[in-house]
């Protein structure tokens, strides 16, 4: 009720201006349009301590995060698919573009959070389907206990600015040409503005139990869907046929989009790291490096696996395969708290070059190995957390070694997803096999199904 009241002239002077379709009835459509993803609700109880955990952490403050701009179909025709600004999303679990969320927080007294959203417009939604706007649904929804239109915005903010305390807004949007965030940009003798992200970025590092969830759903649908590929793979397929397989088994186990262009090559593209083409067509002998994830509720898994096109390994690329995965399997060994992901690096190419016997001659395996081991995801693919901090319980990142020999057109790589647990940790993406045995079996067995129907 004292946030009503604070609030109380900002809804009155609303309500006098109110355009006709805000005063359309709430239509009872369920508005999977605002959400992550069909069916899936806001979870209320996590993204409320995570705005009260900012709060916390940032004492007296303005707390301004704008949405995402939304998508023009007709400007974007190849890229229209809207996705939600990190920030905002972590605050809110909306998916409602051109939206603010405003907060106070106050070192001595209560804090309080608004939602703004855009007002409901019945004529447009009848091509974009049902939109979540202010009034009691989006209270309900959401939990925000005050959820305004965002023409309120510029009188919140008054109200706001009237403290006299630092406003937070993240950086990125500070260039984004909206006019809120120019205002706040151009009044320096009155509004101190400072960079949100690091202080939300700091939260992001240790995942939370509805984050952890989450990770383990999208986890589980791109080990499967790699399995998937792997059953239906076969000599002569085309890199984008192997795409589409592998894409069509995220999508059709819930998955909202692809977290990173998907990687699929074969031959000497298995050694191009970051190879997107994906227009050769695969032939007898080859491998098929692909590195490609599912994105779900606005998290991403990453995963790489790499399989013989024919469904047995030649005894140069088994020993190759077995190399790199005994190096991935010596930092999963040492993962624990404490330890840091240049201390897993380091591991792993100890393992790569103690082993390699003349595998890699004249060099040792280590040599061929051009990247990082390791890295954080979430919302990003590469998510925040520098790779020097000590290992938490909580966080999420990957272990991908890789050997690459151009000359041989001979690549490897193996990445699983890995959450830091208290005593050790979990293997998220463990339902892809790992082991070369498996990989053949998986293989082998589809192929004998298959000659068993001719």
């Amino acid at each position: 009720m004292r946030v009503l009241a604070r609030w109380g002239p900002v809804l009155a002077a609303l309500m006098l201006t109110a355009p006709a379709a805000a005063q359309q009835p709430q239509a009872p459509t369920p508005y999977v349009n605002e959400l992550p993803g069909a069916g899936r609700p806001v979870d209320i109880p996590a993204t409320a301590a995570r705005r009260q955990r900012l709060m916390d952490r940032l004492g007296d403050a303005v707390i301004l995060v704008p949405a995402a701009a939304g998508r023009d179909v007709n400007e974007h025709a190849q890229d229209s698919d809207f996705r939600q600004d990190n920030t905002f999303f972590y605050l809110t679990m909306l998916e409602t573009p051109v939206s603010w969320l405003l907060m106070n927080a106050r070192a001595n007294g209560a804090d309080d959070a608004v939602l703004l959203l855009p007002d409901r417009n019945p004529q447009a939604e009848r091509w974009t389907g049902v939109k979540l706007g202010p009034g009691e649904d989006a209270v309900r929804i959401t939990g925000f206990a005050t959820v305004l239109s965002t023409r309120a915005l510029d009188s919140v903010l008054t109200v706001a600015l009237d403290r006299n305390v630092p406003v937070y807004v993240p950086f990125e949007s500070w260039s984004r040409g909206d006019r809120v965030i120019a205002r706040l940009r151009a009044d320096s003798a009155r509004v101190a503005l400072r960079n949100l992200r690091p202080a939300v970025d700091s939260m992001r590092i240790i995942k939370d139990a509805q984050e952890i969830a989450v990770l383990r759903r999208a986890t589980r649908i791109t080990a499967e869907a790699h399995a998937d590929l792997m059953r239906q793979a076969r000599p002569g397929m085309w890199e984008y046929q192997l795409e589409a397989i592998l894409e069509a088994g995220f999508r059709g186990r819930g998955a909202d989009r692809v977290g990173y262009p998907s990687i699929v090559g074969t031959g000497f593209n298995t050694t191009t790291l970051h190879y997107a083409a994906n227009r050769a067509q695969s032939r007898p002998g080859e491998l098929v490096v692909v590195d490609a994830a599912a994105e779900y509720a606005q998290y991403t898994a990453d995963v790489t696996r790499t399989f013989p096109v024919g469904g047995s390994f030649t005894p140069r690329q088994r020993a190759i395969y077995d190399l790199v995965l005994g190096a991935q399997q010596a930092a999963l060994d040492s993962v624990r708290p404490g330890v840091t992901l240049g201390e897993l690096n380091r591991i792993a190419r100890a393992y790569l070059r103690e082993h390699s016997g003349d595998l890699c001659a004249p060099l040792t395996c280590d040599g061929y190995m051009i990247h990082g081991l390791s890295h954080h995801i979430g919302m990003n693919v590469h998510d925040v957390g520098p790779g020097g901090m000590p290992l938490a319980p909580g966080m999420v990142f990957t272990i991908e070694p890789g050997v690459y020999i151009p000359a041989e057109s001979l690549g490897v790589r193996i990445e699983d997803d890995v959450l830091v647990t208290e005593t050790g940790y979990e293997l998220l993406s463990g339902a892809a096999p790992r082991r070369a045995e498996d990989v053949e079996r998986l293989m082998q067995g589809r192929q004998a199904r298959a000659a068993g129907t001719r």
